[in-house]
């Protein structure tokens, strides 16, 4: 039995087709993680790159040309899915583009020129935002409107359990020390990567491709998708109609727009913090592949922690109580990220022991870094997962994947800002510590304009069928 839109009803999608649906984020999320956050973005500024603060400087032009594909492209192929109908293809198409482009870092050798990696993860990150675009949008047709927010913070908490299991195996097996040649548990790295080629670095685009290639399959076969609306051509020529009414609806939509608004700043600063803050860490503390791993590893331990957490209040409290809270708790940590180095934190107010006593994060500074971190690992699933629930509750199924086209654009639409503000900055004052506080004030903006957005954003009905 389907009903109207051709889904299956709501109890069998919820054994499987939830399932599924959740293991897309288990799937997608060692990209993030692995690749572009703790392992081969430190790498690319404090290897592949000779001078770190130029190496930064590469890697935030790479997410800005990124975010700017992303932006420009995202809310057209929102539409044209709700004309087409069915998601899954897409996610396809991307994921062939996706795999392609981490497999290729694996060639990303010491010396070799910045541009062809700088090339490669725009393109995976390009297509990984455009598949999270189409899965996105399945939300509203496959979970109950009193659900939302729970199952979106359990499907961020379990990506963020896949990324950490990613990491693991990447510090514990497959990137050694340059000094000692052993991983984290003293192992010599399997298949004989070198650490001096930093070959253990340059394996987690390949190992993030094969991740991805094997989880997102429950997704593929157990989540239903929407059945097929229009012929590729003619939902071209549907959805960007569509799209131009869209554009012109949501400016009278206020509620939703003053949403997308407040989050098209707020997330420049969470993406800033998310791609930047490894390879900041890696200049500012000389911190290699195994340093970073575990950091990530306890980053991602805590992120999980907050997930859970975040799905048990957003159903009492609201998604936009989730997300005050967790840019309150952003900002706190920007700052005191910001302000902690070498002998001191709290820009000198708070002086720390500078002497180094051996081992992983030998100095006091490095340990005040650390509990920073470990705000921003608190906050940093469910800013993004309530979010999303946020906009899933204030819109109608049948125009999710507009919207969250839109959404992907309000995510991406000035993300350029964000990490071009950190690369100019530095590059301009010769510190990265001064680039990365610029963080702070995108964080700031967004959160004060979201304490002035209602919630749900739009008024819906709450007994529309999920499916």
């Amino acid at each position: 039995m389907v009903d109207a839109v051709g889904l299956p009803p709501v109890a069998v999608v919820r054994r499987r087709g939830i399932f599924g649906w959740m293991m897309f984020d288990w799937a997608a999320q060692p990209f993030f993680t692995v690749v572009l956050t703790f392992i081969f973005g430190p790498y690319f500024v404090s290897q592949l790159s000779a001078d770190p603060d130029l190496g930064q400087a590469w890697w935030g032009y790479a997410v800005t040309a990124s975010g700017f594909i992303i932006a420009i492209m995202s809310p057209v192929l929102g539409s044209i899915a709700d004309a087409t109908g069915p998601r899954k293809p897409w996610i396809a198409v991307f994921a062939v583009v996706k795999i392609g482009a981490l497999v290729s870092l694996w060639w990303a050798a010491p010396g070799s020129p910045l541009v062809f990696p700088f090339l490669m993860i725009v393109l995976a990150s390009v297509a990984a935002e455009f598949s999270i675009v189409f899965n996105d949008s399945m939300m509203p047709r496959l979970v109950s409107h009193d659900d939302v927010g729970r199952v979106s913070n359990i499907a961020w908490g379990l990506g963020y359990l896949g990324g950490m299991i990613a990491l693991i195996a990447v510090v514990a097996l497959m990137a050694g020390s340059p000094e000692t040649g052993k991983t984290l548990i003293g192992l010599d790295p399997i298949f004989g990567l070198d650490p001096a080629q930093g070959e253990g670095a340059r394996a987690a685009g390949p190992l993030a491709a094969v991740w991805y290639l094997i989880f997102i399959l429950p997704m593929m076969i157990f989540t239903p998708d929407t059945g097929r609306a229009a012929p590729l051509g003619k939902a071209v020529r549907i959805g960007l109609s569509e799209l131009r009414g869209t554009l012109g609806e949501v400016r009278r939509k206020a509620g939703i727009f003053r949403f997308l608004i407040a989050r098209m700043i707020y997330q420049d600063g969470v993406n800033g913090l998310l791609v930047l803050g490894g390879t900041f860490a890696a200049g500012m503390f000389g911190w290699q592949t195994m340093e970073i791993g575990v950091y990530g590893i306890i980053l991602n331990v805590v992120a999980i922690g907050g997930c859970i957490w975040a799905s048990r209040l957003d159903l009492r409290l609201g998604s936009k109580a989730i997300v005050v809270a967790s840019l309150v708790t952003l900002v706190i940590a920007t700052v005191g990220i910001v302000s902690t180095g070498p002998g001191y934190t709290l820009f000198g107010l708070l002086p720390l022991d500078p002497s180094d006593h051996g081992g992983l994060f030998g100095t006091a500074a490095e340990k005040a870094y650390i509990a920073f971190g470990l705000l921003v690992g608190l906050a940093f699933g469910p800013v993004q997962a309530s979010s999303r629930s946020y906009l899933a509750r204030s819109v109608h199924p049948d125009e999710a994947g507009r919207y969250f086209g839109l959404y992907a654009l309000s995510g991406r639409a000035t993300s350029f800002l964000a990490p071009f503000s950190v690369a100019t900055i530095t590059l301009l004052t010769g510190s990265a510590r001064i680039g990365m506080a610029a963080l702070v004030v995108f964080l700031l903006a967004g959160l004060l304009i979201l304490l002035s957005t209602p919630y749900p954003a739009e008024t819906v009905d709450p007994d529309l069928p999920a499916a």
